[in-house]
């Protein structure tokens, strides 16, 4: 039996008291916009596929799609059968550069399409708009679906024309959460990153700005605030929780990262929220007023407070949802045949923990998409069985002096031991009933990142004395090896 629903993201804003990384967290119904769908405003299309009456309708186009399509092609079942919809008017492409690569200034090499396009961040081809058309794939851009009819196997979208299916994968994702108008959420110079137009508006902005605020202490606010440090700007964050990452983080290692920061002029201000985003005679932002009584002056704001699933048609159409997501099998059946629910709008069973999650990730994207679409074409017949993963890259402009690349397997319960000092690396073990339960390492060579998924999975008992008493991080992974091993021996 599941126990609960799990919201598996780490963004800043207000936020439940840390337990796990998976912890039990509620959502509301969420509303607006949805990717979109039509006929009259595609932008792309195959020789091989005219109309939208097809096999296979994936709505959304993000990285869960442009995954999906991989593996429709790679099973061979994609010419004359799939058609993506999608809302922007770029093929889809590996979202985590928007808050990356993509805001560095120009002397700094940023990152561009095409040269992200999705599956290159899975060790994949670069799926281009031309790579569609040679794969045998409709692309249907810059258009918006705003409703599902179950019993009709079709799609209604804000031009008015309808769309058929014989199977649908909703893959719409997530918008960003945004602060109130009321206290200036939508001032001009206020920016929410969530898309390629998004981070051009933002990378507009910073060749004149001074003075740059950031909201929120979680993914978004650490690694835009870490790539705007590269223009050298005054730059602020500032998070209503006592330190950075509260979700994975403890205190001891959100210390050494906030110190990072603060080694790159980024300015740290904890346990505050906005009251009000203040704008000047021009209508423009121009501070930040803070509830300990502090005004930030501000020409620029980027708000990174999380994300909502993009699911309201879907929902409305009567499929069943827990906690504002749509709720799925471990095939990502979801409770209409023949609809299926993929990536961040998927609340699906993590088997590993016995327990309902929905995830927020790219890894998840990527991972969901192939499964589902495997046992579409394939009958594949076992059960997604995720293992929990995030991780970071930031501070990697060109000329950077320390480069942050950090990993996370598992999940974050129990004691936690935590060996090195930062310099690079550092690591993190959660321990439960003796057992490795999850695990996190700061600057690992590869063969000791390969190490932390298979611990996690394998949960193999430890010696916490001798872990505790390792003298560095490398000797720490060598107790978990060890553990590995005996582990092995002992199930033979």
């Amino acid at each position: 039996m599941m126990a609960g629903l799990s919201r598996t993201v780490f963004t800043g804003g207000v936020v439940a008291p840390r337990t796990s990384v998976l912890g039990l967290f509620r959502v509301s119904k969420v509303a607006g916009p949805v990717s979109k769908c039509s006929r009259v405003k595609t932008l792309v299309t195959s020789a091989a596929q005219k109309n939208t009456n097809t096999e296979y309708v994936i709505v959304g186009g993000g990285n869960a799609a442009g995954y999906a399509a991989k593996a429709f092609v790679e099973n061979g079942a994609a010419e004359g059968k799939v058609c993506i919809v999608a809302k922007e008017n770029v093929a889809p492409y590996e979202r985590p550069a928007l808050t990356k690569a993509y805001l560095f200034p120009v002397d700094k090499s940023p990152a561009r399409l095409p040269g992200f396009h999705t599956s290159v961040g899975g060790g994949g081809e670069r799926q281009t708009p031309d790579w569609y058309k040679e794969k045998g794939i409709e692309v249907l851009y810059g258009t918006e679906v705003t409703g599902l009819d179950i019993d009709k196997q079709s799609l209604t979208t804000s031009s008015g024309d309808t769309i058929s299916y014989n199977k649908l994968i909703i893959a719409t994702g997530c918008t960003a959460s945004r602060l109130p108008e009321k206290i200036g959420g939508s001032l001009r110079g206020v920016h929410y990153i969530r898309d390629v137009a998004d981070a051009d508006q933002l990378v507009a902005a910073l060749q004149s700005a001074k003075k740059v605020v950031v909201i929120g202490g979680g993914y978004i606010g650490l690694e835009v605030s870490a790539a705007v440090s590269a223009w050298k700007l005054d730059v602020t964050v500032v998070f209503p929780e006592q330190h950075v990452m509260p979700r994975l983080f403890t205190p001891t290692i959100a210390a050494h990262y906030e110190e990072l920061y603060k080694k790159n002029n980024v300015k740290i201000i904890k346990e505050v929220s906005v009251v009000k985003l203040k704008s000047g005679a021009n209508g423009e932002v121009d501070g930040v007023e803070l509830t300990d009584g502090t005004t930030l002056d501000a020409d620029l704001v980027v708000v990174g407070v999380g994300a909502r699933p993009v699911v309201a048609p879907f929902l409305d159409a009567g499929l069943k949802s827990e906690a504002g997501a749509i709720e799925v099998d471990g095939m990502f059946n979801t409770s209409s045949p023949g609809v299926y629910a993929i990536g961040d709008v998927a609340a699906f069973p993590l088997k590993i923990y016995d327990r309902r999650t929905r995830v927020e990730h790219v890894d998840h994207a990527r991972k969901s998409a192939t499964h589902c679409v495997e046992s579409l074409v394939k009958g594949k017949t076992e059960a997604y069985d995720y293992l929990p993963f995030f991780y970071s890259r930031v501070f990697e402009a060109p000329g950077s002096e320390r480069k942050v690349w950090w990993q996370f397997y598992g999940d974050n319960v129990g004691e936690c031991v935590e060996v090195g000092n930062f310099d690079p690396k550092y690591a993190a073990f959660w321990i439960e009933s003796g057992r490795v339960k999850g695990v996190f390492l700061e600057s690992g060579s590869a063969e000791e990142f390969a190490l932390l998924p298979k611990l996690a999975r394998q949960q193999p008992a430890i010696d916490i004395p001798a872990l505790k008493s390792a003298d560095s991080v490398e000797t720490a992974l060598q107790i978990a090896q060890e553990a590995l091993g005996k582990q092995k021996v002992a199930t033979v």
